[in-house]
């Protein structure tokens, strides 16, 4: 499938992939730190975790409670909720969030899939991260 991905994607396979384990936010944020993190530009992935005093003595991260994807004109938020998860779109202007609104999932993905692909058409790494993602 890597082979036959376009510039731009198709939004709806992105999308598809993306689905694969909608269930929680630690899914999507293993997916986007370690296939994604590296080549997309800095500061564009942000996971908050919550790190238990256990976690802080072993060392280990902690569990990721949100993540957030940043980008020039939209914040995509998926945070965890005591039942399942909450997905947000913030339009962005000038830095400042305009709007806000809670969306299903799949318009979440959608979004998600969109920013990838517009990353894909503008960077050859991004292009590989995505489709290493796919793949």
């Amino acid at each position: 499938m890597t082979a036959e991905l376009g510039p731009t994607g198709d939004l709806h396979l992105i999308a598809a992939a993306l689905r694969a384990d909608r269930a929680d936010v630690e899914s999507y944020t293993r997916v986007l730190l370690t296939v994604l993190g590296d080549a997309l530009p800095p500061g564009l992935v942000q996971v908050d975790r919550e790190r238990t005093l256990a976690d802080r003595l072993s060392g280990r991260p902690g569990t990721p409670v949100s993540l957030t994807v940043t980008t020039p004109d939209e914040r995509l938020v998926l945070r965890r909720e005591p039942h399942g998860v909450r997905p947000e779109i913030r339009r962005i202007v000038h830095g400042v969030a305009i709007s806000r609104a809670t969306v299903t999932l799949d318009d979440w993905l959608l979004a998600l899939a969109a920013v990838l692909s517009r990353l894909a058409a503008d960077s050859t790494a991004a292009r590989a991260a995505l489709g290493r993602l796919l793949g």
